[in-house]
């Protein structure tokens, strides 16, 4: 019994190539505020979008080899490029529960969308990938999907330009030929896309509903843990005993921290390097 509690009492583990992922542990926080966290943030290796197959891979096999020294008991991939390229090898090798944030994303589009025309905007491996349109025919083949890969979006995000007018410009640019397939859903298919949501809405009005993988992602952790009888089932403390979120990072530190200390509801006090490569 006593291993089981401790078992519970494991955190959660987080990882994306930046800071994206931190509209998953965000909404992590807030959906499930007794769960703990360990968020690892690529950011020396940032974009992910980018890279091959083969690529993404070596780096989430790197990620989940750390994420495993600090005994956490389930893991999220929180990077849309990797759920896409990486989760069906990797999950083939765990014995803890992991999961991404494609298929949460699509599922809810499958059951928001009303005249069957959906829309996703993501990185280039992702879209190249096609995950959203596989997991979303799987479901209803009579639905027709539009993508667009915006990769200008994530170094728009991570410099920090979320309301700038070059930021706006390039949406407009982007969202424009999905506007025109009479679509009803878009899929905010890159964890850093929530960020611009706002951006977004004005852009695409409120006809067209906007599906944020991130919140879906956290819904279904919570279920995931229920279901394998590993939720948290103490009541968080105030002040905390220990360090309920843990943040690492494989570069900049210091401008991680900046820009999660923007968006969390939690300050970060402590970011610790890391050399990912030696895993």
């Amino acid at each position: 019994m006593e291993e089981k509690s401790s078992v519970c009492r494991a955190s959660i583990g987080v990882f994306d190539s930046g800071v994206g992922g931190l509209t998953v542990a965000r909404e992590i926080m807030r959906n499930l505020p007794n769960e703990h966290i360990v968020y690892f943030g690529d950011t020396a290796r940032v974009p992910y979008g980018s890279k091959s197959k083969d690529t993404i891979v070596r780096f989430s096999r790197q990620i989940i080899h750390f994420l495993r020294t600090q005994d956490v008991k389930a893991i999220v991939i929180a990077c849309n490029t990797a759920s896409a390229l990486a989760l069906d090898t990797v999950e083939k090798e765990l014995d803890i529960p992991i999961i991404g944030v494609v298929r949460p994303g699509a599922r809810v589009a499958v059951a928001t969308t009303k005249n069957r025309r959906i829309g996703v905007i993501g990185t280039e491996s992702t879209i190249n990938s096609h995950m959203y349109q596989k997991l979303i025919y799987e479901q209803d083949p009579s639905i027709t999907v539009y993508e667009k890969a915006c990769p200008l979006f994530c170094p728009l995000v991570e410099e920090g330009w979320l309301k700038d007018s070059v930021t706006q410009e390039v949406a407009r640019r982007y969202l424009d030929e999905l506007l025109n397939k009479d679509i009803d859903s878009l899929i905010l298919g890159c964890t850093h896309y929530p960020l611009l949501r706002s951006l977004i809405h004005e852009l695409v009005g409120d006809d067209i509903t906007l599906v944020n993988p991130a919140y879906e992602t956290a819904k279904e952790l919570g279920q995931l843990l229920l279901r394998e009888h590993i939720a948290n089932p103490d009541e968080p403390a105030d002040p905390p005993a220990t360090e309920p979120y843990r943040f690492f990072v494989s570069d900049m530190a210091d401008k991680f921290g900046h820009f999660a200390n923007s968006i969390l509801p939690y300050d970060i006090e402590t970011i610790q390097k890391i050399n990912i490569e030696e895993y």
